[in-house]
């Protein structure tokens, strides 16, 4: 690319051309945490899973760093056999040059016992660049249903595991009660 070129871009963009490629690569690498964290998941490797999230992730009552992260993590995803996490669709926006925001849509199917329950789900995402790479600040569930794969999730109210907790969508979404307040 010629520099009379770059320079028009960086006019029209109010960007430099360094600052719009360090954008394209930090989306390209925030849009592979959602399949790493699922891919670990679905493998049971818990490390891989944890290093998906900074060193310092808070966790609350449970501690800080990803070892009280691991701790947390590992008797949940003892509570079923197999699982398949499918990410179907992922939204991100920076709030600047290293953090970001997003929501990953996931379609997860989860071996409990004898039975196989299948879950619509929202993650609300917070990223973070720590020494150059991406990672996950916080990850915050919500879900449409959970209902065995034989189940309508109407049939069982929305809620057919009981260790998904309270379906939160479509309710979450600030655009849904305005949505349907005149009906």
């Amino acid at each position: 690319m010629s520099d009379a070129v770059g320079r028009q871009l960086s006019h029209a963009t109010g960007r430099s051309l360094e600052d719009r490629i360090d954008r394209i690569e930090s989306h390209l690498a925030i849009q592979q945490l959602p399949v790493r964290y699922a891919l670990a998941v679905d493998a049971r490797d818990l490390d891989a899973w944890a290093g998906c999230f900074r060193p310092d992730v808070e966790m609350g009552r449970h501690g800080r760093g990803r070892e009280a992260l691991r701790a947390y993590i590992e008797p949940l995803v003892r509570g079923f056999r197999r699982s398949v996490h499918q990410i179907c669709g992922h939204r991100v926006e920076f709030t600047d040059r290293d953090t970001a925001t997003g929501a990953v849509y996931c379609r997860a199917e989860h071996e409990v016992g004898d039975r196989w329950i299948v879950m619509a789900i929202c993650y609300r995402d917070d990223y973070a660049r720590v020494d150059g790479e991406w990672y996950f600040s916080r990850r915050r569930e919500q879900h449409w249903y959970a209902a065995d794969v034989t189940e309508r999730p109407q049939a069982v109210g929305f809620n057919g595991w009981e260790g998904s907790g309270e379906p939160a969508l479509p309710d979450a979404f600030p655009s849904w009660a305005p949505f349907w307040k005149d009906m």
